[in-house]
């Protein structure tokens, strides 16, 4: 009989966390649950704790191997399952007892390629356990409705991520959506969010928070300062998949750079002191190089958003990491009044410098 769900759980030296994950795996109320669990040449104590398990989920399996990086054990559970829709839990998370019963009743109930649900955020600290909702869609627009993602670009807009929903593993295979592999690559869930988005015909958002992510993992890929151009090298991979397909590149153009713009801004953040400015200055080049194709469609930024594209492509470095630190204040929460004179100057002077 073909599970309902297959869930892919990529671990890698994660033995402080994955309890709390499996722990929340046995308890889903959705009956015949897949669990495909890959050891990607875990050091520590991971292995030991997936094979405990294992006599408690009799649906799951263990498959081992030496470290190749997360797109390629992601692609070897994507190989190994057999459910009808495909679920993604990373290894320092957890979700819902209704989890997998509720997206699967959606996505099969409406015929949809993919389902996706709110999540949260959380940190464990001395006080406890904080938790920071996060909406996929910010303008409540799209929740409840079967939306064509292929003919809607701004889609992509919505907050990224691959783990919050399932996937028809048919429409997966149709399209042989699989994750970029690169040996000690990161951000490599970005391609594969791409992928899903662009083929993609039926999907659908719920206002629901069912996935829990754990941002306080220092192991974290997203923490490692090493990694300096793994988020080039993915958008780079993007790129290439989005030109396959004149008509495809340039209906998504304009939000790719956009994206593309997030997201580094987002590494520039991670990136070790003593490499930033390397990075900033490949970053710069990047855009700098999109500006005089006239492939950036300036229309997706927002003002704040364009003074710092702006700088970075005329290589204002310094100016720009200092900008950086200002901008989220302008673009998550309106101005004070006393604070709109000051702005409206400002725009004048940028506007001068950067017409």
């Amino acid at each position: 009989m073909t599970p309902p769900v297959s869930v892919l759980v990529p671990v890698f030296n994660v033995e402080r966390y994955l309890g709390e994950c499996l722990d929340s795996l046995v308890a889903q109320t959705l009956p015949g649950l897949e669990i495909v669990c890959v050891d990607d040449g875990s050091t520590d104590g991971s292995r030991d704790i997936l094979e405990e398990y294992a006599g408690r989920l009799p649906g799951m399996k263990i498959l081992t191997g030496p470290n190749g990086g997360y797109g390629k054990a992601m692609n070897r559970a994507l190989a190994a399952a057999t459910g009808e829709f495909v679920g993604i839990v990373e290894p320092d998370d957890y979700v819902e007892p209704d989890t997998f019963a509720d997206l699967y009743r959606t996505a099969a109930e409406n015929g949809l390629d993919f389902v996706k649900a709110d999540f949260d955020r959380f940190r464990d600290g001395p006080r406890g356990r904080t938790f920071v909702r996060e909406a996929l869609d910010r303008t409540g627009r799209h929740y409840g409705e079967i939306f064509d993602p292929s003919a809607t670009p701004h889609a992509i807009r919505f907050e990224m991520n691959t783990w919050t929903g399932v996937y028809r593993r048919s429409f997966l295979e149709e399209f042989r959506i699989r994750h970029h592999e690169t040996p000690g690559a990161s951000f490599q869930d970005n391609g594969f969010w791409w992928q899903t988005f662009v083929r993609g015909r039926r999907a659908m958002l719920v206002p629901r928070v069912h996935y829990h992510n754990r941002r306080d993992n220092p192991g974290s890929s997203v923490y490692d300062p090493g990694k300096v151009f793994a988020m080039n090298a993915e958008y780079d991979w993007i790129r290439s998949f989005l030109e396959e397909d004149p008509a495809v590149w340039e209906r998504f153009r304009g939000v790719f750079w956009w994206a593309k713009f997030k997201n580094y801004r987002f590494r520039f953040g991670h990136v070790a002191d003593s490499r930033r400015l390397e990075f900033a200055r490949r970053f710069g080049a990047e855009f700098r190089e999109g500006l005089r194709r006239g492939e950036i469609v300036l229309s997706e930024f927002n003002f704040p958003e364009r003074v710092l594209l702006r700088l970075y492509a005329c290589g204002a470095v310094a100016a720009a990491e200092r900008a950086r630190r200002v901008v989220p204040s302008f673009v998550r929460r309106p101005l004070s009044s006393a604070l709109a004179p000051a702005v409206k100057s400002a725009r004048r002077l940028v506007r001068r410098l950067f017409p």
